[in-house]
């Protein structure tokens, strides 16, 4: 892997990991319902599962990139459009919600099992594994996918727990919710445009 294609590996990380979304969501809620200690499996469960998935679904296409440059180009391009989709959807969402109804925060296996019904999960597993899985190495590319992944999405996730209810009624506020998200859609553009160049 470049040091081209690690950062822009790093930023779509960022841009994916820190937007609101499902997981941002409910790992905000459970923050701010909670607190940071009452949520950590919450939080492991995320950060760790979704890493999981994203190297399930990397090592698996890592040999049909092998077999089939075909697919490999067709993925990668239908990666890049899915990656442009989410920042459309990014920059046209509004805040987040963190009233709901539970009684006490997700297990880590909830946490874990959530990432494989998560639409927004599949997205980026399938986008990210078509941009970052290379048939030179795909063992090789996949785990350092999933290890950025990891450690951004742990940061990721105790950002959103620890400050929940601040970041949930600041992200409430239209413009800066807007703001937020709008910078984070560019980030993902620039990292699919960039990705696109290889």
């Amino acid at each position: 892997m470049t040091p081209e294609t690690f950062l822009a590996l790093c930023g779509l990380a960022v841009a994916t990991l820190f937007t609101p979304g499902p997981n941002n969501a409910m790992l905000a809620a459970s923050g701010a319902r909670f607190g940071l200690r009452a949520s950590l499996p919450h939080l492991l469960g995320v950060a760790l599962g979704f890493p999981a998935m994203l190297l399930i679904v990397g090592l698996t296409l890592g040999g049909l990139f092998q077999a089939s440059p075909l697919f490999r180009e067709t993925l990668r391009w239908a990666g890049a459009a899915i990656l442009l989709w989410m920042a459309w959807k990014i920059a046209t969402s509004g805040g987040i919600e963190t009233k709901g109804g539970r009684t006490r925060p997700m297990s880590f296996a909830e946490a874990v099992g959530f990432q494989w019904v998560n639409p927004k999960g599949w997205s980026m597993a399938i986008a990210a594994t078509s941009q970052f899985i290379t048939p030179a190495a795909p063992v090789h590319t996949a785990a350092i996918t999933a290890l950025v992944f990891t450690l951004l999405g742990l940061l990721s996730a105790a950002t959103w727990v620890w400050l929940g209810k601040a970041i949930s009624r600041w992200l409430t506020t239209p413009g800066r919710a807007r703001a937020f998200n709008v910078t984070m859609a560019l980030l993902i553009v620039l990292s699919t445009l960039e990705l696109l160049r290889g």
